[in-house]
């Protein structure tokens, strides 16, 4: 836990001019006399941590520092730049690039050898890298944000008092206390717009431990699908759930058991198999197939009608 605070104040330190305890010690909810001691111990591990008094005063790195690579083993460089190349894809790219150069200590050959590539962006990066700075912002600022929101029932405002960015299972969220309902709650960003970062702020509360544990927003309302794909599926069942994840049948069709966070996603991702699969369970998506094939239906009589009327409009 104290490592990782100290290579956060670190990277806070080589993105800014200069910052102060205080500062410090609400980011990393710690006491300024632990602050402190930490300035002590990047001191003593080589870092130039220069303390300014008074009036502006705070901490900065002595300009022009780099980080002497002996601090690091090489795997442990290339680890850290990796990391932060995978955060650069989705943040803006001026604010980590002179973070990656004083790692890198102006070493192309540690840069260039990509062993590792991290890229967190996705399909909505024209407007994901957007949300994530002003979220970022609005975290560290402790601003209140609305924004509307898409629920598998619907549409609502929504205003929150944001605590965390969260990447996990290939999307991005942010955690925070909901006013409107008084709780907290997680939003997928790619479900949100409108979002706006208002000019009321708030005062931190005290987040429950059992809150911090995301896996449960992910499982407590889980789920299960039992479903037979057939054998042309294969490549996507090992791309999106690992070669694992099935059992080949007599006939060479796959069956599959999984349990997902939600009944929207998982009917999503069945709907896009269309007619090669077949759903054991749970039985509203059995029903709610078998109404889509009838909707389908419906819709291929509508064209074949509105095909006939439009021959005779133009005497075909």
């Amino acid at each position: 836990m104290k490592t990782d605070r100290l290579l956060g104040i670190l990277a806070v330190l080589l993105q800014h001019d200069k910052t102060t305890a205080p500062e410090l010690a609400r980011r990393f909810e710690v006491s300024r006399r632990t602050i402190n001691r930490d300035m002590e111990d990047l001191c003593r591990a080589g870092i130039p941590v220069v303390a300014t008094q008074g009036c502006g005063g705070g901490f900065s790195i002595a300009d022009g520092y780099k980080i002497d690579k002996t601090l690091f083993t090489k795997d442990e460089l290339q680890t850290v730049l990796a990391g932060l190349r995978g955060m650069d894809s989705v943040f803006d790219g001026s604010v980590l690039t002179g973070l990656l150069e004083k790692l890198s200590g102006g070493e192309r050959h540690v840069i260039a050898e990509d062993m590792i590539i991290i890229d967190l962006a996705s399909h909505y990066q024209a407007s994901l890298t957007p949300k994530i700075e002003l979220i970022k912002n609005a975290v560290q600022t402790k601003h209140i944000l609305s924004f509307r929101y898409c629920y598998e029932k619907g549409e609502a405002e929504r205003r929150i008092e944001p605590y965390r960015l969260l990447f996990k299972w290939s999307s991005w969220y942010v955690f925070g206390f909901c006013l409107d309902r008084q709780d907290w709650r997680l939003f997928r960003l790619n479900r949100l717009w409108n979002l706006q970062m208002k000019k009321e702020t708030f005062a931190s509360r005290n987040i429950p431990q059992e809150k911090l544990s995301f896996d449960d927003y992910f499982t407590k309302s889980s789920i299960h699908l039992k479903a037979v794909f057939e054998e042309s599926e294969k490549y996507r069942l090992i791309e999106e759930y690992g070669i694992d994840s099935f059992s080949t049948c007599k006939d060479h069709r796959l069956y599959f058991e999984h349990d997902f966070a939600g009944y929207e996603n998982m009917r999503e991702w069945i709907f896009s198999f269309g007619d090669r699969v077949s759903v054991l369970a749970p039985k509203e998506l059995q029903d709610d197939r078998k109404k889509q094939a009838e909707h389908v239906l419906r819709m291929c009589r509508n064209d074949s009608e509105i095909s006939e009327i439009s021959k005779e409009c133009h005497g075909t």
